[in-house]
Parts: structure tokens; C-alpha cells; sequence
């Protein structure tokens, strides 16, 4: 039992080198299923895509802007963007001048299994710390925040854990998955929707694929108990209320209808635009957009 959709989604979010507020993307619902199923569904169908677009390899070429190292993905894609768009309104139209300022060309590899990064226990193996098994105490706010000021990873407030450990998690493991890899098993904290993990309490069964140091597709067992999704919806909205403009606002429509009942399932989506634009070799997600979003001059 399956439903999916491919559509228009519309955030009110900035425009970047991987970022547009109009984005095409796939999702779908699978009933009776797990993240495990999804990842091997996600492993075989891109190494498969890539395999037939190439005529039998699963290796491409993909170009990413060099240097920088800031922690903040949104303000060394905005510079490349502004030279971008610097360039084309001064009707610099060649190829070299409205490719960003510089590029290169690295190979990544389809080639199946991808790296399956189990997020806590990477992020232990790279600082050399024990990470906390919960994170709504103030112990664990301190822990994150010292960690943040350690490898200088800027969190602009409200510094809540779930806003720290997402960015120490972009600086010290996302950067790093060039090849297709998933990171997975996130703390309940970053995961709102997702269901608690079988095996190790506090995590969840969630993963992300990242290609290039770039989030490509989310997926998760589906939470389906109505009492810890409320629960979490809350926590979501005293969040909120700190000034964390991504957090979840209570759906109370949404809990009631896990009321009548949600069979084991798992949620799944990918961005095509982000795809489309590294399969093409584009630095921009511009390039693969038909109308893209404009900045006004």
C-alpha cells in the first residue's frame, strides 16, 4: 500500500546555489515498511539512474565551490550567488563570468552500498566526547554550546540543542560526504515526525542522504502513536516560542487522525531540482530551474 506525489512545494526561505522558496519534489507513504526498506529502495534507484544516464557507470562529475569552510551553508552559497548575479547584471554573459568565483570538479561514485554514518556515534569518533543520551537539559544545552565554540560553529540564536546539534552535524559530518552517504539514526530532538528507535533509546529511525556535502532525500519510520507525536509537538512549540522559525507548530488535526490509527509505515522525500542539478553537473540550482526566483536590483 503505497501513495506518492510529485509536486510544487513553497517555503518562505532565502535564495542560494542550492536553495529556491519554489521547489519540485517526490514524496511518498509506504505502508508496512521501515527506514531500512526506504534505503535500500533510495540505494538502488539512484546508483540505477545514474547507471542508465552514464551507459553503465555509476560514476559523475560534479562541480562545488571551493574553499570557504564556514560552517553556515546559507552564507557561502549566498556569496557565490551574489557574484553570480553581480556578474550577470553587469553583463559579464560568459560562462566564466557567471559561474561563481570558483569551482571545482570532483568524481563522486553511485557504486552500491553507499556509507551508511550512524549520526552520534560519528559525531563522538570526530570530537573524541561522549554525547548525552537526552537532549532537553540544560547539562546537554551547556555540552552543545561548549562543542560549538570548540570547532567555532556559529549558531545564531535561539541556541537550542536541536539548533546546535544540527549545525555541529553540518560542520563535521555533512561537509565530509562527498560520495552518496546516509546519515541516520537522529536524536529524537532533530525529529519531530519520526518513530523512536527499536534499539537505542533517545534516537530514531531517520536518515538523510547527503551527495556532495548536499542534503538530497529525507526519510523516516513514521511516528504513529497520537500521545508522543502531541508530546513532541509541543516540544516543537515551546521551541517556537524561543524564536526557532523551523520548528513545528502543534497539529492537533494531525494527532487526531493517528487517533483512528496509522499502520507501521515510512515517509520518504527527495528534492528532483537538487537532483536534476548534480546529475547535470549545474553549480546552481538556477541553471535547472525554468522560472528560477529573482532577486530584485
Amino acid at each position: 500500500e503505497k501513495v506518492f506525489e510529485i509536486g510544487r512545494n513553497f517555503r518562505n526561505e532565502g535564495i542560494d546555489l542550492t536553495h529556491n522558496p519554489e521547489f519540485t519534489a517526490c514524496e511518498f507513504y509506504q505502508a508496512y515498511a521501515d527506514y531500512n526498506d526506504l534505503m535500500a529502495m533510495t540505494e538502488h534507484m539512484l546508483s540505477e539512474l545514474v547507471k542508465s544516464l552514464t551507459g553503465g557507470s555509476y560514476k559523475i562529475n560534479c562541480s562545488i565551490p571551493i574553499g570557504g569552510g564556514n560552517d553556515d551553508e546559507e552564507a557561502d552559497n549566498e556569496k557565490a550567488e551574489s557574484a553570480m548575479i553581480n556578474a550577470a547584471a553587469s553583463q559579464k554573459t560568459t560562462a566564466a563570468a557567471a559561474a561563481p568565483a570558483a569551482t571545482t570538479t570532483v568524481e563522486i561514485d553511485f557504486t552500491p552500498p553507499f556509507r551508511r554514518i550512524r549520526m552520534i556515534p560519528e559525531l563522538e569518533r570526530e570530537t573524541g566526547r561522549s554525547f548525552p543520551s537526552e537532549y532537553t537539559s540544560e547539562e546537554a544545552q551547556s555540552f552543545l554550546s561548549s562543542l560549538c565554540d570548540e570547532y567555532n560553529v556559529t549558531c545564531h540564536p535561539p541556541k537550542t540543542p536541536a539548533r546546535m546539534l544540527d549545525k555541529l552535524v553540518g560542520r563535521l559530518l555533512e561537509k565530509r560526504c562527498m560520495n552518496p552517504s546516509f546519515i541516520m539514526d537522529h536524536p529524537a530532538v532533530l525529529s519531530p515526525l519520526a518513530k523512536h528507535h527499536r534499539q537505542h533509546a533517545g534516537l530514531t529511525e531517520r536518515f538523510e542522504l547527503f551527495v556532495c556535502g548536499k542534503e538530497i532525500a529525507n526519510a523516516y519510520t513514521e511516528l504513529n502513536d497520537p500521545e508522543v507525536q502531541r508530546e513532541r509537538f509541543m516540544a516543537q512549540a515551546e521551541a517556537a516560542t524561543q524564536g526557532d522559525e523551523e520548528a513545528q507548530m502543534l497539529d492537533e488535526t494531525f494527532c487526531t487522525a493517528l487517533e483512528y490509527g496509522l499502520p507501521p509505515t515510512a515517509g520518504w522525500g527527495l528534492g528532483i531540482d537538487r537532483l536534476v542539478m548534480m546529475l547535470t553537473n549545474q553549480h546552481s540550482l538556477r541553471e535547472v530551474l525554468f522560472f528560477p526566483a529573482m532577486r530584485s536590483s
